[in-house]
């Protein structure tokens, strides 16, 4: 039986089939749909406080059984939950001290606006910079970092 040039599959085709194997293996990595999940969860404790507890839950449960580039994520994601808290509660007790010294109502409340501006910025973009790494299947440089794990962050187009 001869083979006709037609019937063979050709160099980009095989490209494109290489290509997609390798994307696919990245996609059943070891602990990535948890990672993908408990960024969702990051993101809807926006309006849901409940599930950043349940997503950082989750990520710790994974991250012993994750591949390793995964499992940076899942690390970058437990220090954003322990990183907030622990802010939030400094916080609050800067925030109550403020009122308790006497100052006008206006000046706490002010300086609560700005800072839960700043860690809903902080959070959303710690998210957006996993959610992009983790989507071009690479690791979060420096997932220990205080914050957005060594990524550069710029509004401009490249």
């Amino acid at each position: 039986m001869a083979i006709s040039p037609s019937s063979m599959p050709s160099a980009s085709h095989s490209a494109a089939t290489s290509t997609s194997t390798s994307s696919n293996t990245f996609k059943k990595s070891r602990g990535r749909g948890a990672a993908i999940v408990v960024y969702m969860l990051f993101l809807g404790s926006v309006l849901a406080v409940v599930t950043a507890p349940i997503g950082v839950l989750i990520a710790h449960m994974k991250r012993n059984d994750a591949e390793e580039w995964v499992a940076s994520h899942l690390q970058f994601q437990i220090r954003t939950f322990w990183l907030g808290l622990l802010g939030g509660v400094l916080f609050t007790a800067i925030w109550h001290l403020l009122g308790w010294i006497g100052l006008p109502a206006v000046a706490p409340w002010a300086l609560g606006y700005l800072y839960f501006t700043a860690c809903l910025i902080w959070m959303v973009g710690r998210c957006g910079v996993g959610i992009t790494r983790l989507t071009n299947n690479r690791p979060v440089a420096n997932p220990r970092s205080l914050a957005f794990g060594g990524a550069r962050v710029t509004l401009a187009d490249r």
